[in-house]
């Protein structure tokens, strides 16, 4: 190859493998710095939109899991309620079978009408304070629906129990007493009625919290399969560019090296003209 100081093809050569070698270096680097193999379209665009599509399933889930978690809480709300209103119809109960013996005299029946008067307001009380995230389901309120599925098509209706007194479930009026043998008998069966009534809407509201909890714990398993599979399509494995980053950085000072023996390679020239 002949010598002249215009052109330095070693030179072109050696600068055209160390600006390779820094292009891969700079990429590898980027895959350090985010974890991740396909960071962005050019990366990969194929793998980027799949792994994009993932993600946009991934938050709705999240969605999801949010309406199912507010759902369950103004369910669990209710039925903590509802329990409490049936301890108190169980209380009430015992009061209105004290009134109904003949052996009792006015004074002691009319204690027991004050309790019983009182235990009606603390049944009033609770139905009224019951609420969640301003949803009441056992005041006079309506049902709604959950979200449970990342398209929305799928849900969970979630029905209101009317628990509130003069209702269809608790029969007693708000006004109700025992302060005579005779009102005393009457409740009896009112009360048995509203006992087994609220009940029943318990073992409702609790399987509607059930299938919520499930609901929830399929959403948390989809989710985290789904936030796997965007991981094996676009997480590096740091341990193989830990190892491409060693022998880039070798390969780059090598690639110094050689443009600075090529850059020289004119001075041999002058030798020449000595």
């Amino acid at each position: 190859m002949a010598l002249g100081v215009n052109t330095n093809m070693g030179a072109m050569i050696a600068l055209q493998n160390l600006s390779k070698t820094n292009s891969e270096l700079q990429t590898v680097q980027g895959r350090i710095n985010t974890g991740l193999s396909v960071a962005g379209a050019k990366d990969n665009g194929g793998l980027y939109a799949i792994a994009q599509a993932m993600r946009g399933d991934v938050a709705s889930l999240g969605a999801v899991s949010t309406s199912l978690n507010r759902a369950k809480s103004v369910v669990d709300v209710g039925l903590a309620a509802g329990e409490s209103i049936s301890d108190l119809l169980v209380q009430m109960k015992e009061k209105v079978v004290a009134a109904q013996d003949a052996s009792i005299d006015t004074t002691s029946r009319n204690a027991l009408n004050e309790d019983f008067v009182a235990l009606r307001k603390q049944m009033a009380s609770i139905v009224s304070n019951a609420s969640f995230n301003g949803k009441n389901l056992i005041n006079t309120g309506t049902g709604f629906a959950a979200i449970a599925s990342a398209n929305g098509s799928s849900k969970i209706s979630v029905n209101a129990e009317n628990l509130s007194l003069s209702g269809s479930v608790v029969t007693i009026t708000s006004t109700a007493t025992i302060n005579t043998q005779a009102k005393a008998s009457t409740m009896l069966a009112t009360l048995n009625a509203s006992l087994s009534n609220t009940n029943q809407a318990l073992a409702r509201l609790g399987s509607v919290s059930k299938r919520l909890d499930t609901q929830l714990s399929f959403n948390t398993k989809v989710s985290d399969a789904l936030t796997s599979g965007i991981g094996n399509l676009v997480d590096a494995d740091l341990s193989v560019e830990s190892a491409r980053l060693q022998s880039l950085q070798v390969k780059q000072q090598l690639g110094l090296q050689a443009l600075s023996i090529a850059n020289s390679a004119p001075q041999t020239v002058l030798s020449l003209f000595r």
